[in-house]
């Protein structure tokens, strides 16, 4: 079978999912639609402003924007939100106090946070008297109900803290519908703290929003899912409207908080990519399922199982070697638009215990909603494979990836 049959028959095999990966992606263009309507969107929300930001109409009618987006009360936007690591910083900075304690259900957070969380010395929540405690995730990578009630039902906690994606585990991402149940669990055991998600790489791949199902605040990057491919930098936090404000107070300063922001080059990209962006997502969707249809047709495990709809970007496919690894990380970056010249070598990243090797030929540098892959030096040894602006991007890159792999 040449690589084309091979591409095709799976693609025949996924066009039951690509169709239904399109209706999500209508569904979604109508609801941001919707949202620049209502905020009656205009060129001058576009404009670029200096200085403080007193009075910014694009600053704040980009967070109202999103709000509706994310059937939420209020958002903010912000380029000064560096990545998700740092809008997921200000976030819990802004809702927490020292004493506090957070619950996280989904097992351990991901590598970069984790400084943030119980990193010594260095600012982190440990540092200022904030606990953070983990429930395992169970056997088959679920959230456990029985033991989040009984922590819950022993201790008291200011927030329960949910991360939709898998990070650098081997297992599913979690759907809206598990995070829509794991909400009403928490709330049935007599919770009234802030339920938080971390929703990078999540957005736009559903037709909900944890926002939608009982998450109080929601977080991510704009180089993700959200920025379209367009956004240059940035970060979102969106929920509830006291939530909110508090972690403006932490992104500008308490007497201020909102008023203040300024972006000397303009709105545009940040609207344009929110408003590509249903679209953009279901081409890397497409993308990700082809990619795993083809590696699965090969024997390579990979995540999430092929028989459901994929609730994140990303595709989790295992090898034997770190010489395999390495050699489809590379595979990716040769088909990149950008340094597809560049030889990878691993190394040691900020935030992260091991070294990293990455592939990103991406315009917006680092831009995970770009065709890019990045993996741990570490075993087991999996590449974790996200984004594409163009199916047709994936799908050359698939073509490419076979090659050297049959």
């Amino acid at each position: 079978m040449t690589i084309e049959e091979r591409i095709a028959a799976a693609e025949a095999a996924l066009s039951e999912k690509f169709c239904a990966i399109d209706a999500i992606a209508y569904h979604n263009q109508e609801k941001v639609l919707r949202a620049f309507k209502e905020e009656r969107i205009a060129l001058r929300h576009f404009a670029p402003s200096t200085g403080y930001g007193y009075g910014d109409e694009g600053r704040d009618a980009l967070g109202r924007v999103y709000a509706r987006v994310f059937g939420a009360e209020r958002a903010v936007v912000s380029p000064t939100m560096l990545s998700g690591t740092h809008a997921l910083t200000v976030a819990l900075f802004g809702v927490l106090r020292p004493g506090d304690r957070v619950l996280c259900v989904s097992g351990t957070p991901y590598d970069t946070i984790r400084g943030v969380i119980w990193g010594e010395g260095n600012g982190s929540l440990k540092d200022f008297g904030i606990s953070f405690e983990c429930v395992p995730l169970t056997g088959d990578g679920k959230i456990d109900l029985p033991a989040v009630r009984d922590a819950l039902c022993k201790d008291a906690y200011a927030m329960v803290y949910l991360q939709r994606s898998r990070g650098y585990e081997l297992r599913d991402s979690f759907t809206v519908d598990e995070i829509a149940a794991a909400c009403a669990h928490v709330r049935g055991c007599g919770f009234t703290g802030c339920i938080f998600v971390d929703n990078c790489y999540g957005e736009f791949c559903e037709e909900r929003e944890p926002t939608d199902v009982g998450a109080d605040l929601v977080v991510g990057s704009l180089i993700k899912n959200p920025g379209g491919g367009l956004t240059p930098t940035g970060g979102y936090i969106a929920g509830g409207a006291a939530y909110v404000a508090s972690c403006e107070n932490r992104l500008t300063a308490p007497s201020v908080g909102g008023e203040i922001g300024s972006y000397a080059y303009g709105y545009q990209l940040f609207y344009q990519g929110l408003f590509l962006a249903p679209h953009v997502v279901a081409q890397a969707l497409k993308g990700a399922l082809l990619i795993g249809q083809c590696m699965g047709a090969l024997g390579y495990e990979n995540y999430p199982a092929l028989d459901r709809l994929p609730p994140d970007l990303t595709r989790a496919v295992r090898f034997d070697t770190e010489k395999q690894l390495c050699d489809f990380i590379q595979s990716v970056q040769d088909v990149s638009p950008v340094d597809s010249f560049v030889k990878l070598e691993a190394w040691d990243m900020p935030g992260y215990d091991c070294k990293v090797i990455m592939a990103a030929g991406t315009f917006n540098a680092g831009a995970s909603i770009e065709l890019s892959a990045d993996a741990p030096i570490r075993e087991p040894y999996v590449a974790y494979f996200q984004g594409g602006l163009t199916y047709e991007h994936c799908r050359l890159a698939v073509r490419e990836i076979l090659k050297k792999l049959v």
